[in-house]
């Protein structure tokens, strides 16, 4: 069973060039993670501002990621997530050289503005990926997630404790440059000129299928009260530790590495057969109602060991939703509407990027921090009521979805 669950996981070996290419602007990401909560006391503000920063950077993401995809759509996937990355790269430079507020902001502007990397990695997935074993392989951007959170938080809390933003800003970049080699020399263009041609003499009626498509509005409904609520404790994380776990930056990164380990051990063990066992709704229902409970009890833990055993369960809740959920969301549109409703999905995303540094900050500087998991808890709430629906799916044509 084992090993046909292997020749599952690399049955698409054209992708592994976009794992590793995610692993590694992960990494780059990641690295950041353990010092957020300490920017406040670095450039003498506020949480509530420096929440209100990287909220920035997702109201670019929210305005340009989807424009990014449809682009994708126009020109080809290889060409335009190598310029999300040279944005990426431009935006870790100057994160590294910040000494004041402003220039962080325009950091924070320039990398939403190209963050386009995971909803034009999501239409390469589907492209190429049947919606049989979509779920599987949208899953395994989760594991870059994994592997890369068990070695990022631990590199950034070392470089900032030692080298203040430089450090980190500096090998996040250097990262992001193996990113971009890696993406020219090894990963092939998916949404070929015979695609794209089509998908322009298609491009009036399926500009009016995503409008008209109920089952697509709905998944993405729900996936906006997850993502919402997801967001918001993970970017608030470094604050509640910073703030109410007292945690220092490199303690931060050993609470981010075990919840990483744990992740990686679940990703890798319970979660195929979990699905296996419930089938893929009903375990994103027990993952969101998981998400409810664990995120309610977040907001009242004191102590480390309480914040590390809740976010073994949030890892697990994480493995058996988020990708099986942005699979599902694929399924909901045509093949020619991929870079379209994954770009929809990923500008989602970005408004949870935009309200979760924004709720969970201003909580903490405002109100006891049990309201932090009251709040979560109550929008995430939705999102588990919702999934009691059954979908039906639509059939597509989905003869440009040869398996490899």
């Amino acid at each position: 069973m084992n090993e046909n669950n292997n020749r599952k996981l690399f049955k698409y070996k054209m992708l592994t060039p976009l794992w590793i290419a995610i692993f590694i602007d992960v990494l780059g990401f990641t690295i950041l993670f353990p010092m957020v909560g300490y920017f406040s006391e670095l450039f003498n503000t506020s949480q509530t501002m420096i929440g209100l920063i990287f909220s920035v950077n997702a109201m670019f993401g929210f305005v340009f990621g989807p424009i990014l995809a449809k682009l994708s759509d126009k020109y080809g996937r290889k060409p335009l997530l190598l310029i999300s990355q040279f944005g990426t790269l431009l935006a870790f430079i100057l994160t590294a050289f910040s000494g004041n507020l402003m220039m962080l902001v325009i950091a924070r502007m320039i990398d939403g503005m190209f963050g386009g990397n995971f909803p034009i990695a999501k239409a390469i997935i589907s492209d190429r990926v049947p919606p049989k074993d979509r779920g599987i392989q949208m899953a395994n951007v989760g594991i870059a997630h994994v592997l890369a959170s068990l070695i990022g938080p631990a590199i950034g809390g070392f470089f900032f404790t030692y080298f203040g933003l430089l450090g980190p800003g500096l090998f996040a970049a250097g990262f992001t440059v193996i990113t971009i080699i890696v993406t020219i020399v090894m990963l092939e263009e998916t949404w070929t000129k015979e695609d794209r041609a089509q998908n322009h003499r298609e491009k009036l009626e399926t500009s009016l299928k995503i409008r008209n498509n109920k089952n697509a509005l709905f998944m993405l409904v729900l996936w906006a009260f997850h993502t919402i609520s997801f967001t918001t404790v993970m970017t608030s994380i470094s604050f509640f530790s910073a703030s109410v776990l007292h945690l220092e930056p490199l303690e931060m990164s050993f609470l981010f590495m075990i919840s990483g380990i744990f992740r990686a051990g679940v990703r890798f063990t319970l979660f195929k057969p979990t699905i296996r066992k419930l089938g893929e709704s009903n375990a994103i229902r027990l993952g969101l109602a998981m998400f409810v409970v664990s995120f309610f009890l977040l907001g009242f833990s004191t102590n480390v060991i309480a914040v590390i055993i809740l976010f073994m369960f949030i890892s697990f809740a994480a493995s058996l939703t988020r990708g099986p959920l942005n699979s599902k969301i694929s399924q909901t549109a045509s093949p020619q509407e991929q870079g379209k409703i994954n770009g929809l999905s990923s500008a989602l995303d970005s408004v949870a990027q935009i309200l979760g540094p924004l709720i969970g900050p201003f909580i903490l500087d405002t109100l006891p921090p049990y309201w932090l998991g009251i709040v979560v808890s109550l929008i995430a709430l939705p999102a588990l009521l919702m999934s009691t629906r059954k979908i039906e799916k639509k059939k597509y044509d989905l003869s440009k979805n040869a398996l490899l």
